[in-house]
């Protein structure tokens, strides 16, 4: 007994690391992505662009982040995770780098957009979700969540300290301070052991973990291929459940700051409640990915809807009254449920297409969050500058949630959480 003590360390803390090291990635990555929202004003205001033609921008970043999520996962399942970081990373780095220095439309497009939706999703949430799902054969909604939660850290700390340091020293050196950040990253992951990383939890080790079997394992050599997947009503039920919902949160998330500051909140109280809901977002993450584990998944994505839309609903009002009561309420149904659907998702495509081809199926669904998101970010800027108002946003965002809830509901596969 005592003599397998110290073979059991090494799988415990393992998992542990990885989850950790998944969990800072999404958290700087995303985060930075998510901080666009107080770079609008500025570069609307230096530029004289229209908010359609800054919104555009992001647009084109969260296209190629969802054909970026496709790429990231056939190189995943070809060459390992290794090559993602150190790609995604390289992109990163060198998009923020130049964006200071850019001063037509089409560079923002080519190099802030393409290069730095790339980059988020070659170290985003498909090396995340893959590497989870081989190192955490139980319990995998709860890790999921955990991993998931990044984004939210990240638009918690970011967010805020964007804000400032924009105030300070212009937004041209924000983007500079985040290109220094992303290249000490890279230096760091060039050197961790990759070859261990990429192994996750070997057959010989299960028997040593506790609450998990053999025959959790995930599958290396069977499962659904891409092109397999792709005839599958369940893939575009995913699909549509990534694309609706990122049109509904992100025609709402992208303009909170600017749509708080011309209500009359200053910009660092503005910038303050987005970070809020990121905070929140880590706390609702973690709800859902624990209530997935005990109860029924469309059930628990349907709760999570419902905050959503209570959410919008709320910052709408305050068109109406500006009032703290209000943004309050904003902050905490939308904090708490507007990127909780993802553990979800996530681990039901886990059991739904597990095998050879799961990176590459799952980078393939998040096409469908580029381009909604995409969608949702152009239509609410254009929109405001259409009508000088945000209302046609937010009922846009009404629409494509129940869209996304639709699907929880009408594809069999997914409500059952089984191929049919």
């Amino acid at each position: 007994m005592t003599l397998n003590t110290p073979r059991l360390q090494p799988y415990t803390l393992a998992p542990l690391a990885v989850l950790a090291f998944c969990l800072f990635m999404i958290s700087v990555s995303r985060g930075m992505g998510e901080t666009y929202g107080v770079f609008l004003l500025p570069l609307t205001e230096s530029f004289e662009w229209s908010r359609a033609s800054v919104t555009s921008i992001f647009s084109v970043y969260m296209i190629s982040f969802g054909f970026g999520s496709l790429i990231s996962g056939l190189v995943f399942d070809r060459l390992g995770p290794r090559f993602n970081y150190i790609i995604g990373l390289s992109l990163l780095a060198g998009c923020y780098g130049f964006a200071g220095h850019l001063e037509s439309i089409i560079s923002f497009y080519l190099v802030l957009g393409v290069c730095g939706g790339v980059g988020a999703a070659m170290v985003g949430i498909v090396p995340t979700q893959s590497l989870v799902l081989r190192w955490f054969t139980h319990k995998r909604s709860t890790a999921l969540s955990i991993a998931y939660s990044g984004q939210g850290i990240g638009v918690m700390i970011l967010v805020p300290a964007a804000q400032m340091v924009i105030e300070v020293t212009g937004w041209q050196d924000a983007y500079m301070f985040a290109s220094y950040g992303f290249i000490i990253i890279l230096c760091i992951v060039l050197f961790l052991p990759w070859a261990s990383i990429s192994t996750g939890v070997k057959p010989t080790s299960q028997s040593m973990m506790p609450d998990s079997s053999p025959t959790k394992l995930e599958p290396t050599n069977n499962g659904l291929s891409l092109s397999e997947a792709i005839r599958r009503k369940e893939f575009w039920g995913f699909f549509t459940i990534f694309g609706a919902s990122a049109i509904a949160v992100f025609g709402v998330s992208l303009q909170t700051v600017a749509y708080l500051i011309d209500h009359r909140f200053d910009p660092i109280s503005a910038a303050f409640a987005f970070g809020l809901v990121g905070m929140l977002t880590i706390l609702g993450i973690a709800i859902t990915g624990i209530l997935a584990e005990r109860f029924p998944r469309h059930i628990v994505a349907t709760g999570s809807y419902t905050l959503t839309a209570v959410g919008i609903l709320a910052l709408a009002c305050l068109q109406l009254d500006q009032n703290w009561t209000l943004l309050v309420v904003f902050i905490t149904c939308f904090g708490l449920s507007a990127g909780a659907r993802g553990p979800i998702i996530t681990a039901q495509m886990g059991e739904l297409f597990a095998g050879r081809g799961l990176a590459s199926i799952f980078g393939a669904t998040s096409i469908g969050n580029g381009f909604g998101a995409a969608i949702g970010a152009f239509l609410a800027g254009y929109s405001y500058d259409l009508t000088g108002s945000y209302s046609a946003g937010f009922g846009i965002s009404l629409l494509f949630l129940c869209i996304g809830l639709s699907m929880f509901w009408l594809i069999p596969g997914i409500r059952h959480n089984k191929i049919i």
